[in-house]
């Protein structure tokens, strides 16, 4: 990864419309035609990434480590939502991120999502290893 004064404060964007399927009485979560919470976290890490697009080395990655997550708003079907994400803090490997999820004006979500860069292979070798000796 570049160096954390080129990557600190990089901030990143998603958007989706949610559809009827995305809702928690789709999913079996809840009887609410709501937007799941699970889709608020994943637009907030596809926001994540995209801010770190230009900033990773070749065959580096991210992968999720912890998020804590707070709704304080819903969204139906047909609604288009759009999450961003600003980098706050570098520790070694770990990525700390300020997500906010929004319905135009209104705020729907907020989270704190900590990614850790990874070599991608090694990463991808060091899982596969790991699932064939739990078999």
């Amino acid at each position: 990864m570049k160096s954390a004064d080129e990557v600190l404060g990089t901030v990143g964007f998603s958007m989706m419309t949610v559809r009827p399927g995305d809702t928690c009485v789709t999913m079996g979560i809840s009887d609410l035609p709501v937007v799941a919470p699970s889709h608020y976290l994943t637009l907030m890490e596809n926001a994540c990434v995209a801010s770190l697009s230009e900033y990773l080395d070749l065959g580096e990655t991210t992968f999720l480590t912890h998020s804590s997550l707070e709704i304080v708003g819903s969204a139906t079907s047909g609604t288009e939502i759009r999450a961003n994400s600003r980098l706050i803090e570098i520790d070694g490997r770990n990525l700390t991120f300020e997500c906010d999820v929004y319905d135009g004006d209104r705020h729907l979500a907020r989270a704190s999502i900590k990614r850790a860069t990874v070599e991608r292979l090694s990463f991808l070798a060091r899982t596969a290893a790991q699932s064939l000796i739990n078999e």
